[in-house]
């Protein structure tokens, strides 16, 4: 029996609220706990846009799929986005079947993921002056 494809996760923050987390081998319920840290880590820190680049990711499950799906609602409820960047295509189909990828971004590159989130970013201001719901 051969050894699971460990995990490794690698952060890389670009702006104050953006980070850029890349992550490398199978995402599972015995690997997806450390990434699951990460991310949460970096919204304690700040980090409002969070970047997947998930090119190396050769196998994602359900436990994956739970991972993206809290991150995107948390960095929502924040008032800002999880993106996914350069998904394989077995990766994909995964979100594809599972909806994931109409409610979550998916783009080409890490680089696409940025510039969309500069986009949002520079709308916001506007927005958000001018847009809140009312506290009760």
């Amino acid at each position: 029996m051969s050894e699971p494809n460990e995990l490794s996760v690698e952060v890389n923050v670009t702006e104050p609220e953006v980070a850029v987390v890349t992550v490398s081998g199978d995402l599972d319920g015995e690997t997806g706990t450390s990434l699951h840290h990460q991310l949460a880590n970096q919204i304690v820190h700040g980090r409002r846009y969070l970047v997947l680049d998930l090119r190396a990711v050769p196998f994602m499950d359900s436990s994956g799929l739970n991972i993206i799906i809290r991150a995107s609602n948390e960095t929502k409820r924040l008032d800002g986005s999880l993106h996914l960047a350069a998904v394989s295509d077995v990766v994909l189909r995964l979100l594809d079947l599972t909806g994931i990828s109409v409610t979550t971004p998916v783009h080409a590159s890490p680089e696409d993921a940025l510039a969309e989130i500069a986009s949002q970013q520079a709308a916001k201001p506007e927005l958000a002056e001018g847009f809140r719901p009312a506290q009760r």
